[in-house]
């Protein structure tokens, strides 16, 4: 007897899964986010964050002076607390300050009451951040503070809280609603408060005087301290780095000097060591096309006489200027006295990352 074929029972499986994929593929597509208009949520966030930040000028009034006043008159340093969504603005505003002539750090207000209020002294000045002016981790810290005399600027939501009212001098952030349909997620909030501090550190800034330099100085590490901290002399080649042949040499001479060092040049001096031509990779194309026979040649009949020269003190971004504008890539760095000490080259100052 012949047994029932198993082919349905091995297909149907097959088409049970393509059906149920449709239709999990169909339920997808009529999610409420994929239906969703999600730019239009975006541009209504935008909106609301835009009227809070709008709102906040007509919210400065003596406080902001009196706050920049306590802040720039400080022996000590600016100390920065908030909780939650308002410590992590309050970090974000210790750091602006402090990259901007102000010292400042972010102390957490849950740890400082359990030892890091060790960190704060009478000489100091408080920002504390809140948007109800009520979190009872940052109002716990405010008897301590009288207790030591260090003066309090708030940032709150709430001018009428306790936070507000036991302040030197009060900042008002308060937003007529967050970008959060719920009406409870910190997002205009958090924005103003930033905005907020953003401005407490750009007024303290110009009162200060604060400059590019000193800008530098707080950030060696990035692209801008180095264009204006790094100096030709930290980036050149110099000693027996530097390409050199004698005023008279022969120009094979001066083709084995640019090939070892590798520098696409090499300078030309006379016999008190003083520069009078530099012989490049350009030059030698020049003179491959003007001259027959490079063998009688002599470096002084087809070197560029004088050349670009720069000082070891100066920034090296202002020899890139230079560099640029004459559309040349290396520079020999004279002393005083017009003596070669060393040559930089448009490579060397790629790599340092001052372009």
């Amino acid at each position: 007897m012949t047994e029932p074929s198993s082919t349905p029972h091995a297909t149907a499986p097959g088409a049970s899964a393509s059906s149920q994929t449709a239709a999990s593929q169909s339920a997808a597509d009529e999610t409420p986010a994929s239906q969703a208009d999600f730019r239009a949520s975006a541009r209504r966030t935008f909106a609301i964050e835009e009227a809070a930040i709008a709102a906040l000028e007509s919210h400065l009034d003596d406080d902001f002076d009196r706050a920049c006043q306590l802040m720039l008159a400080t022996k000590g340093r600016v100390i920065v607390t908030g909780m939650g969504k308002s410590g992590h603005v309050a970090s974000k505003i210790a750091a602006t300050l402090a990259s901007t002539g102000t010292p400042a750090f972010f102390v957490h207000p849950g740890e400082a009451s359990h030892g890091d209020l060790g960190m704060i002294t009478p000489a100091d000045v408080v920002l504390a951040l809140s948007n109800s002016g009520e979190t009872a981790e940052v109002t716990a810290l405010l008897p301590l503070l009288k207790r030591m005399g260090t003066p309090l600027v708030s940032m709150t939501g709430k001018p009428g809280s306790t936070l507000a009212r036991d302040a030197e001098a009060h900042l008002d952030t308060s937003v007529a609603q967050e970008a959060c349909p719920l009406n409870l997620a910190p997002t205009a909030s958090t924005t103003a408060a930033l905005v907020m501090g953003d401005a407490l550190a750009v007024a303290l800034l110009e009162a200060r005087g604060f400059t590019a330099e000193e800008f530098a100085l707080s950030h060696p590490g990035g692209s801008l301290g180095r264009r204006l901290l790094l100096r030709v002399q930290d980036v050149m080649h110099h000693g027996d780095a530097l390409p050199r042949v004698a005023l008279g040499s022969p120009l094979r001479d001066a083709l084995l000097e640019i090939t070892r060092q590798g520098m696409g040049f090499t300078c030309v001096i006379d016999d008190d060591d003083h520069l009078v031509g530099v012989y490049t990779d350009g030059d030698l194309r020049r003179t491959l096309d003007q001259h027959g026979d490079l063998r009688a040649l002599k470096v002084d009949d087809v070197m560029t006489r004088g050349g670009k020269t720069v000082r070891a003190s100066m920034l090296a971004a202002e020899a890139v200027r230079i560099m640029e504008e004459n559309r040349i890539s290396v520079l020999v760095v004279c002393d005083e006295d017009e003596h070669p000490i060393g040559a930089i080259h448009m490579h060397g100052l790629l790599a340092s990352g001052v372009i």
